[in-house]
């Protein structure tokens, strides 16, 4: 891969794709997409989101609500599902473990969409490929 970031919709689905399909080709630990923290599409101060993939699981942060949002969106997902919920008691919110048995332009397209549906982020927000 020669690029790392991407701001628009289109470009985003593509270099996430990619990422994956590199991660998987590469056997690596895991691939990281984070939305760019100098960006104006976080709420002040606070993280960015991020979501990973590992092998053939996603693994995201969620609120509340962002979990339930989540759930409604895999609902769009036949091939997605969650297999582990982990709400530690020192944190706040959910590690949701979601098992993406498809392939890497579904995986992207389920990713770009989280992004957008399930932490709320505007259509000009940058995603960055930090680990593949």
């Amino acid at each position: 891969m020669t690029r790392f970031d991407a701001a628009t919709e289109t470009e985003r689905l593509k270099l996430i794709a990619d990422a994956a399909a590199a991660h998987r080709a590469r056997s690596s630990d895991v691939m990281t997409v984070d939305v760019d923290p100098d960006s104006d599409v976080t709420e002040g101060g606070e993280v960015p989101p991020w979501i990973q993939l590992v092998g053939t699981e996603l693994i995201l942060d969620c609120t509340d609500d962002e979990l339930e949002r989540l759930k409604d969106l895999l609902g769009e997902f036949p091939e997605f599902r969650i297999d582990e919920l982990v709400s530690p008691e020192e944190a706040e919110g959910t590690n949701a473990v979601v098992t993406a048995r498809s392939d890497a332009n579904r995986v992207a397209g389920f990713v770009e969409r989280a992004f957008r549906e399930v932490y709320g982020l505007d259509e000009e927000y940058r995603a960055w490929v930090t680990a593949i």
